[in-house]
């Protein structure tokens, strides 16, 4: 049968939701779990992904921008939404007329916050964001420094004190430890000061999925794990107490095969001679859909079950891969660019370290012309 599309993506509903019952479990009932679907659910689809979320029992979902939060707002969303990255003046209208929560990055937001909070008449919830060694987004000041500006903003209510991991993979240093005993001094010390809010929260997928129970505090952000991978560790780690399973599935519609002789070049610039008679297969997907150009005469793909190579350069819209093994695959049918075939399997920690990135620019990088099916 042929291919439904030129190139499309499957995501499992059951496996997402399954994923998200993993880390809920690996936590336990005292701490919450915040869903990170920002970057369209790390491109498995934002909508969609959340209200399966929202269905299977989340009260917090984490975005990125006020823009990410107002869609989800529009398509009936109902949980809490953090907005993770986006505190600036024009997202006020948005953060109140669509009852989203911002983290404040810098003492010096607040009073603006609060003078748009005392004209609306409204009293707005919002999280800080502590720098502990990020280097990045969150406030530097001290304690004291701290909960003066949280008192001075009488329209506004702390409701929690976060921060964000550098290196939570890396057991090779003691970066990550040093965060966290920066984070929670800091917050013993505004406690001592009268600044208590309901929530702390540090950590991501990875201080979850190596149970990492001192860093996570009443509140986690779970991302990567949602979607079915956990970053690999550097160093000694403690074994991980969270089995999560990829989601989605990256496949790709045979446009047209061909038979080379031996010594053709293939691809711009010439860059693969065939070594052998060689038949070849046009995909149709290419850079301009989310794959890297750094896979050109480098990645694999999985074809009837068998792990096939890239031939050439990775164009916009095309890609030319080695069929001479899979006589029986021809113009119309799919291969499998990412995912699971045949007992053959090729992920986005895979693929990620051939195009010399990470997992998470890969399924981030999955282009919206990608049509999403949800199975």
């Amino acid at each position: 049968m042929s291919s439904p599309y030129r190139s499309w993506v499957e995501v499992s509903k059951q496996q997402i939701a399954d994923n998200f019952r993993a880390v809920r479990a690996a936590v336990g009932p005292d701490v919450e779990a915040v869903a990170v679907v920002k970057s369209d659910a790390y491109g498995h689809g934002g909508i969609e992904i959340s209200r399966l979320l929202a269905a299977e029992g989340a009260h917090w979902l984490a975005v990125s921008s006020a823009e990410e939060g107002v869609a989800l707002r529009q398509a009936g969303l109902e949980p809490r939404i953090l907005v993770m990255a986006d505190s600036l003046p024009y997202a006020c209208p948005a953060l109140a007329d669509y009852d989203l929560t911002p983290v404040v990055h810098s003492l010096a937001d607040l009073p603006d916050l609060d003078a748009f909070a005392a004209a609306r008449g409204l009293r707005l919830r919002y999280h800080l964001k502590l720098d502990t060694g990020m280097g990045r987004l969150g406030t530097l000041a001290a304690a004291a420094e701290i909960a003066a500006a949280v008192r001075a903003a009488n329209h506004l209510e702390l409701e929690g004190l976060m921060s964000h991991f550098a290196s939570a993979a890396d057991y090779t240093t003691n970066h990550a430890a040093a965060q966290s005993r920066a984070f929670e001094a800091l917050c013993r010390d505004l406690r001592a000061l009268g600044v208590a809010p309901a929530y702390r929260h540090l950590s991501s997928t990875t201080p979850i999925a190596y149970g990492w129970r001192d860093a996570w505090h009443n509140l986690v952000r779970p991302g990567l794990a949602l979607y079915g991978y956990v970053s690999p560790s550097r160093g000694e780690a403690p074994p991980r107490i969270l089995d999560v399973k990829p989601a989605l599935t990256w496949k790709a519609t045979v446009l047209s095969t061909k038979d080379l002789p031996e010594g053709a070049l293939v691809g711009y610039g010439g860059m693969f001679r065939a070594p052998r008679p060689t038949r070849i297969g046009v995909l149709g997907a290419g850079y301009a859909d989310g794959l890297p150009h750094r896979l050109s005469n480098l990645g694999h793909v999985i074809a009837a079950g068998k792990l096939v190579p890239i031939l050439g350069a990775v164009s916009m819209d095309l890609l030319t891969i080695d069929l001479t093994d899979c006589p029986a695959i021809g113009a119309g049918d799919a291969v499998t660019l990412l995912g699971s075939e045949g007992g053959v399997s090729v992920d986005a920690h895979q693929i990620a370290r051939t195009a010399g990135t990470i997992s998470y620019d890969i399924l981030c990088g999955i282009r919206p012309r990608v049509k999403r099916v949800y199975i």
